[in-house]
């Protein structure tokens, strides 16, 4: 199965948008009058890009968590590669880096021409990824927009959750495969809710799985910024100096003996088995509701 394989590369190997497409009635150049929530909507890997045909772009996982909207609500989907690896275009870091850029000039554009219309953010998986980068950002200090025109920010299965955001559901361990986000969201922590099914490997991995923790890094780095060197010394710093408190070379040398390999194949087969990632449609949150109606009552209620 094509999901199989490739998410069995990215723990192996590593862990834009050209336009917005718009949910409701009225086309993007119809410039509709100014509402009081804006939501940007990025999808996960392969849920958009130039290969699906245009009735596919947009919603995939968050399609029940956009759909029917409040009025005064504006709902606009970010178009990207949304791939993962060379052979399919873009590399993780470029395809990701895409979808925070076509994000931010949305968010730029409507701030600029609504002064009041408060912004809302969501993302799932890669797409979670992008959302929370692009937030992060934003909460501190150096975003499109100051931290007060945020009003929330949902993100299901991001790779870069923190151990300490805001967690909605059952708590999941560790943190994303990829790391958290250095600074965490500033200003607009507040306002964050993540959800991860504790036995999604992306974004719940443990600190100790240092293979898993280096395969995410390489992924997030795959299409280096220069002007984010800084930010990666800091999270190759943050692998190898919890590594070095953890038994060094020889606790790395264990993780990737014969037998530690054979594991760790026999779990990717059980997490891809188990559909934990792709399953937050009907992933039980509390209170009789799914990841996906919780964060579509959560945004709905921001309006």
């Amino acid at each position: 199965m094509r999901l199989k394989r490739v998410a069995a590369a990215a723990a192996a190997v590593a862990l834009s948008g050209l336009s917005g497409v718009i949910l409701g009635s009225g086309a993007a150049s119809a410039a509709p009058s100014c509402p009081n929530l804006y939501v940007v909507a990025i999808p996960g890997t392969w849920e958009t890009g130039p290969d699906k045909a245009e009735h596919m772009h947009g919603p995939g996982m968050l399609a029940g968590v956009t759909r029917g909207m409040p009025s005064g609500t504006r709902v606009d989907y970010v178009d990207y590669a949304a791939t993962a690896f060379p052979w399919e275009g873009d590399v993780y870091g470029k395809s990701k880096s895409q979808a925070a850029n076509n994000a931010r000039g949305m968010i730029k554009a409507m701030a600029a021409r609504c002064a009041a219309t408060k912004i809302a953010i969501v993302g799932y998986s890669q797409g979670a990824d992008a959302a929370g980068d692009v937030a992060a950002e934003i909460g501190t200090g150096i975003g499109v927009v100051p931290p007060s025109r945020i009003a929330g920010v949902g993100l299901i299965s991001d790779p870069r959750r923190s151990p300490t955001d805001i967690q909605v559901g059952p708590r999941a361990g560790g943190a994303g495969a990829s790391g958290a986000r250095p600074g965490g969201f500033g200003f607009v922590s507040d306002r964050v809710r993540t959800i991860c099914d504790p036995q999604d490997l992306y974004c719940s991995t443990k600190s100790d799985d240092f293979i898993t923790r280096f395969a995410g890094f390489l992924a997030e780095t795959s299409d280096p910024n220069p002007a984010s060197i800084w930010r990666y010394q800091l999270e190759a710093g943050s692998i190898v100096g919890d590594l070095m408190s953890s038994g060094g070379i020889g606790t790395l040398s264990t993780q990737l003996s014969e037998g530690a390999n054979k594991k760790r194949v026999q779990q990717l087969e059980k997490f891809y088995g188990s559909g934990a990632h792709t399953s937050y449609g009907s992933y039980h949150v509390g209170g009789g509701q799914t990841a996906v109606s919780w964060m579509h009552n959560w945004i709905a209620g921001l309006a």
